[in-house]
């Protein structure tokens, strides 16, 4: 079937972007805080076990991030003070409240990001992810008291109608769809796509190509040198996206500090977050 949601636009066809104060590149932390079920294969850094229920091997991986790892990178957010845009599920909210009570303490952003990141959004009825989509944005709205603007689905799945229930619901973008350099308007009255990466993403990095400290940094810095470039005549976006289980092990969080230090010091780059980043594009552009 065609593509419904949104139409092809090339991106060397459309009315420049400008960001504030004259930026080029409007830049964000998102942070993906998650809660993995102890009995779901999940996401993993060992295949031979994650069928298996309990899995201590991959579960414990997964929860070295809101035990460990979600603290060192606070730290370095704090340094460099860079306000979180925090992709959240909902059922972090009743199981790891001090994580809440930090982000609101620091003014983060909150989008939502499904219930947890084991059960993916994905063959529900109409009526089904209607009730599913209202209690994971009522149960954030009362947590971390806003309501979220955004929305990014566990392990970024939808379906046709997600981006039209999350406007009933008034929320005003997705960030599912990886595959602009812009925020760009959806065939959604009032939804906008904004940039979010697949690529300059720790678990991809990490994970799924087993990079070392020293290549993140060098990529965050290529990406963010080569956006820079590209915006010479109308802004871009670039997303960082963070899991604390995989950048903040202890060998590996000195590189996401250094690839703070070189964001934050880079000409032209309006350090900012995923909502601010909707409603400056959907106010202007």
């Amino acid at each position: 079937m065609d593509n419904q949601l949104f139409d092809y636009s090339p991106i060397v066809e459309r009315a420049p972007i400008h960001w504030p104060d004259g930026a080029r590149v409007a830049f964000y932390v998102g942070l993906n805080v998650e809660h993995y079920q102890v009995d779901r294969p999940s996401t993993s850094i060992f295949a031979d076990t994650r069928a298996l229920a309990p899995d201590p091997l991959n579960y414990g991986w997964r929860d070295y991030g809101p035990r460990v790892g979600i603290w060192r990178l606070i730290e370095s957010l704090d340094r460099h003070q860079v306000r979180a845009s925090v992709m959240l599920n909902s059922d972090v909210a009743e199981r790891y409240p001090q994580i809440i009570r930090a982000g609101r303490e620091r003014n983060w952003v909150w989008a939502a990001h499904g219930k947890n990141n084991s059960i993916l959004q994905a063959d529900m009825s109409l009526e089904e992810e209607r009730a599913y989509l209202t209690e994971v944005i009522d149960t954030i709205e009362e947590a971390t008291g806003s309501r979220p603007r955004g929305w990014l689905g566990p392990a970024l799945t939808e379906t046709f109608r997600t981006p039209e229930l999350l406007a009933e619901l008034g929320l005003g973008y997705v960030l599912d769809w990886a595959n602009d350099d812009q925020p760009y308007r959806l065939n959604v009255p009032g939804m906008l796509s904004v940039p979010y990466s697949i690529e300059i993403n720790d678990v991809q990095m990490f994970v799924g190509k087993s990079l070392s400290g020293p290549d993140f940094v060098r990529i965050v810095k290529d990406q963010l040198d080569q956006l820079y470039a590209d915006a010479a005549t109308s802004g871009r976006v670039m997303s960082l996206v963070l899991h604390p289980f995989v950048i903040n092990q202890p060998f590996r969080h000195r590189y996401v500090d250094q690839a703070l230090e070189y964001v934050v010091n880079h000409p032209g780059v309006w350090v900012t977050t995923s909502d601010e980043i909707a409603e400056h594009y959907a106010r202007t552009a």
